[in-house]
């Protein structure tokens, strides 16, 4: 009997911002995401990641869904949920700018 053609994948997490982990895998052809995810034994080192819940998962920095099938060289990626809304911290850093372009011109007189 024949071995069935594999691809090279890779699973990739960040578990925190200073740490990443990526392993290599040769999984068969047709493989989904979340089959590479659970072959990977990635979820027995960090149990804490819930695929399908708080956890997005993607190919290249684009959210794919947990059924996606998987091409040669893809790299699977699992996403730690936000910390922060992104639009309210963007909004946050420009009234904190805005302030401080604010004070700066008070102080010199200009306004």
């Amino acid at each position: 009997m024949a071995d069935k053609p594999t691809i090279s994948i890779e699973v990739a997490y960040a578990p925190d911002p200073d740490r990443q982990v990526e392993i290599p895998l040769e999984v068969p052809v047709g493989t989904t995401l979340e089959e590479a995810i659970r072959l990977s034994g990635i979820l027995e080192e960090f149990p804490d990641i819930e695929l399908g819940g708080k956890n997005k998962t993607g190919i290249y920095g684009k959210l794919a869904k947990l059924d996606t099938v998987l091409q040669d060289r893809d790299r699977v990626e699992i996403y730690r949920p936000l910390i922060a809304d992104p639009k309210a911290a963007r909004r946050k850093r420009a009234e904190k700018k805005k302030a401080e372009t604010t004070a700066g011109e008070a102080s010199r007189g200009d306004t």
